[in-house]
């Protein structure tokens, strides 16, 4: 398991990580144009001990996860997507529940705060390069 301050964007699904899903925004269905199929996202707010990260959950994981759960991501992705860089499952990865709410975290850094860059050196890696924000933001509220 990587702890989440150590993940930095990339296109592998590689990710092997532990989270509590600390806050869960409103969920969004969208019609696709050329199949009529709805497709439903949400955005959460997820810790470990040693950072924040926003995670995109899809589909059924929309209602399968709520505040409070401790959750298990095996091959991961942390990527853009739609222009905000988020942590998620993807096709190829998986997310399960193994417990509730006994698990220490925290709020900052928010890694999808941190505007990264191609590493000069290696142009596959991504750095740091500056933080966009150093609170984690609060998700709009819930109507």
């Amino acid at each position: 398991m990587v702890p989440l301050k150590d993940i930095v964007p990339a296109a592998q699904n590689n990710i092997n990580t532990r989270f509590i899903l600390l806050d869960k925004g409103i969920i969004k269905t969208t019609t696709t144009t050329l199949s009529q199929a709805q497709n439903k996202t949400c955005l959460a707010l997820v810790a470990d001990e040693t950072a924040a990260v926003h995670f995109q959950l899809w589909g059924n994981e929309c209602n399968a996860f709520e505040p409070g759960d401790i959750v298990e991501l095996s091959n991961g992705i942390f990527s853009y997507c739609r222009n905000n860089l988020l942590l998620r499952a993807g096709k190829r990865g998986k997310i399960e529940k193994v417990g509730e709410f006994m698990m220490a975290y925290v709020e900052t850094p928010n890694l999808s705060e941190i505007r990264w860059v191609p590493d000069p050196n290696n142009p596959k890696k991504y750095i740091q390069e500056a933080v966009i924000s150093p609170h984690s933001r609060i998700f709009p509220p819930k109507y």
